[in-house]
């Protein structure tokens, strides 16, 4: 998960399900977010999100596209945010799988920090 963790324009969450905790979500302001991700980005309206699932027996049940579904409905509730967008690797089907029944359309491929990763977007529909 990028480093973004540490500043502060991160809003981290932490995903719930029959009040035990199943995961941790964050989402961002992408301009200017630093660690030579998002620089070309010129919206103040975008929006970056990562999220993980915190036991692997909780794959492939559908609650990753639950958890990334709930993070855009919760970031589009601002009028303000424009687009939201993510980067996973392009050998993480299941993420992308993920983001794309939640959405996201990929834009295509980028070079970031830690390699080559997916571009995906959701716009406000």
């Amino acid at each position: 998960m990028p480093s973004v963790l540490a500043q502060e324009s991160v809003t981290p969450y932490i995903a719930m399900l029959n009040g035990e905790p199943i995961g941790y979500a964050q989402s961002y302001v992408a301009l200017g977010s630093g660690d030579g991700r998002w620089e070309e980005e010129t919206d103040p309206g975008v929006r970056g999100i990562d999220q993980l699932l915190a036991n692997a027996s909780q794959l492939g049940k559908g609650l990753g596209t639950k958890l990334v579904r709930a993070l855009v409905e919760l970031l589009f509730n601002d009028p303000e945010v424009t687009k939201i967008q993510t980067d996973p690797s392009p050998s993480n089907l299941r993420a992308i799988r993920c983001y794309e029944k939640a959405g996201f359309e990929r834009q295509g491929t980028v070079t970031t920090p830690y390699g080559p990763a997916v571009y995906m977007v959701q716009t406000r529909g």
